[in-house]
C-alpha cells in the first residue's frame, strides 16, 4: 500500500464501499440498518492518541472501524458479519463474544480454537469477524473493532 491514498482509494482498499453482510434465518430477518465509519488512530506530539476520520492510511497505522446497528422493526437476535479488508491486520475488538472465521467466513469459531494448516490461528490470519446480537438487546447499538494497515 502506498504511503498516501485517496479516501475512495483507501475505503475500496478496506473493502468499506460495502455495508457489513447481515445474516439471519430466511423465516425470521429482522429489518436492521448498519452504517460503518473507519477512523485512524493518530499519536500526538505530546503522546497523546487522537482518534480521526480515516482519509489516508499508512503501513503500520491503527484502524478502528464502528459499526453502528439498528433494529427497525421486530424482537429477534439477528448476526451482523464484516469481512476484514487483506490489507488490515485484525486486532481484536470491543465485544468479548464475537466469532471470527480464518478461512473466509467458511468456519467460524473463537480464535484460540481455530487452526490453519498445522498451527493455531493468530489474529493475522482473520478473514471475518461476526457478532450475534441477542433479542433482549435494546434496538440500537455500536460494535467496534481495530486493526492494523500492513
Amino acid at each position: 500500500m502506498s504511503a498516501r491514498m485517496t479516501r475512495q482509494a483507501v475505503l475500496w482498499a478496506f473493502g468499506l464501499l460495502q455495508v457489513p453482510t447481515l445474516c439471519a434465518p430466511a423465516l425470521a430477518r429482522p429489518q436492521v440498518a448498519t452504517q460503518s465509519t473507519v477512523y485512524v488512530e493518530r499519536v500526538q506530539p505530546d503522546r497523546t492518541r487522537r482518534l480521526e476520520p480515516a482519509d489516508r492510511f499508512i503501513r503500520g497505522d491503527r484502524v478502528i472501524t464502528v459499526v453502528n446497528w439498528s433494529r427497525r422493526a421486530g424482537n429477534r437476535g439477528f448476526v451482523i458479519t464484516n469481512p476484514l479488508p487483506a490489507a488490515l491486520a485484525y486486532q481484536g475488538s470491543a465485544w468479548d463474544d464475537q466469532d471470527v472465521s480464518v478461512d473466509g467466513g467458511r468456519t467460524w469459531g473463537r480464535l484460540g480454537a481455530l487452526r490453519v494448516g498445522g498451527r493455531s490461528a493468530t489474529a493475522e490470519d482473520v478473514t471475518h469477524v461476526r457478532w450475534r446480537i441477542p433479542p433482549r438487546v435494546q434496538a440500537r447499538g455500536q460494535i467496534a473493532y481495530s486493526g492494523i494497515v500492513r
